[in-house]
């Protein structure tokens, strides 16, 4: 039996950091996130990081973008308010058919309780989730995968991971799994029916 774990921004919500200064002019929140270097910034967050750090951080190196950067995580809200129903309706589809889903993702533990608010039917789809910040290690590293299987006592090869980037699908084959990366729900109904799962 082949259990399903999704990945959750750009699989099942899209997320734009850029939507927490949709009040601001574009070039000027560009300027600042090559400032701080956004991504790795995000990373080390979604990597167990809390919010205070995450700005006494950018005190440390960019003071005046410590307090702009702070309103990330008041308007991190505006960031995954989009849903991709047509995921949805694949996990919806998996769940009926008895397959197990869980989720696997790289969120902060500050901002993953924002999702659940936002979006209160994560907490009911999906058996488990294992959230980065909160076990302080991110997808693609090993240890990541090796949590989902330990906590819910799945075999590697028994487990199929959907995420939107290339590395972390590769992290998952890695260790044993399945992987297929996300481009579009039309493109997933597909693989997954290739695979005989849909």
């Amino acid at each position: 039996m082949t259990h399903i774990v999704f990945d959750i921004g750009n699989v099942l919500l899209r997320w734009d950091p850029y939507a927490a200064f949709a009040h601001l002019p574009r070039a000027e929140v560009e300027a600042m996130f090559d400032a701080v270097d956004f991504p790795a910034w995000n990373l080390a967050n979604d990597g167990g990081r809390s919010r205070a750090e995450a700005i006494a951080a950018i005190n440390e190196t960019h003071p005046g973008h410590a307090a702009r950067m702070e309103e990330y995580f008041d308007r991190f809200h505006h960031t995954i308010r989009e849903p991709i129903h047509g995921t949805w309706q694949i996990a919806d589809r998996l769940k009926r058919d008895g397959r197990r889903l869980f989720g696997l993702t790289n969120f902060s533990a500050d901002t993953w309780p924002v999702a659940l608010d936002l979006h209160g039917g994560l907490a009911h789809l999906f058996e488990d989730v294992v959230v980065s910040g909160m076990e302080k290690t991110v997808k693609p590293e090993p240890h990541i995968y090796t949590i989902l299987c330990d906590r819910n006592g799945l075999e590697p090869a028994d487990c199929l991971f959907i995420d939107d980037r290339a590395e972390n699908v590769a992290g998952a084959r890695a260790v044993g799994w399945d992987g297929v990366q996300f481009t579009t729900p039309e493109a997933l109904e597909l693989a997954l029916a290739e695979r005989g799962l849909l």
